[in-house]
């Protein structure tokens, strides 16, 4: 059964995005209502499918992911099969970060991350330009990331500003 979002559940899910690790019992407390509500409703928002994981996000720079580069990929077909072959190839590449299909001058973006520019050329060399459907490759670097979100905005309405206690500040 889907049923619609309310403002208790935008509010959690900005939280969540926040923070995933807070526990019912401080969500409660953040919203003032109980934690049996919360429980029920976070468990909904689950198995909806609108919270589709928890994560830890990691500093890409600390963990050895120094370059991020966009590729545009320009496929020689454009038939359904040539797409989900490409897809299914391109997903299994741990160094594609994002695949987009999308329109205009080229077929897909994606987003790449790696190492360096050494382990970037080899990415493009020895897997990415193998594939059978590609036709053309466009490279973009990122040079500077001013901004990088992760959360969705969902515009509750008001914002909710909590102290380290978990009361509402006015």
């Amino acid at each position: 059964m889907h049923f619609t979002l309310d403002e208790t559940d935008l509010h959690i899910l900005d939280l969540l995005q926040e923070d995933a690790r807070l526990t019912n019992k401080e969500i409660a407390a953040r919203l003032g209502k109980s934690v049996t509500s919360i429980f029920e409703r976070v468990k909904r928002l689950e198995c909806e499918g609108y919270i589709k994981g928890y994560v830890a996000i990691l500093d890409k720079k600390r963990v050895g992911k120094h370059v991020t580069a966009f590729a545009n990929i320009t496929l020689k077909e454009h038939g359904h099969d040539t797409f989900i072959v490409f897809e299914t190839k391109v997903n299994a590449f741990p160094e594609v970060m994002e695949c987009y299909k999308i329109n205009g001058p080229y077929d897909y973006l994606l987003k790449v991350m790696v190492a360096d520019l050494e382990e970037y050329e080899l990415f493009i060399s020895n897997k990415l330009s193998r594939l059978d459907a590609v036709s053309r490759i466009n490279s973009l670097f990122v040079i500077a990331e001013p901004k990088h979100e992760t959360a969705l905005s969902l515009t509750t309405g008001q914002i909710i500003k909590t102290s380290k206690h978990g009361k509402k500040d006015d």
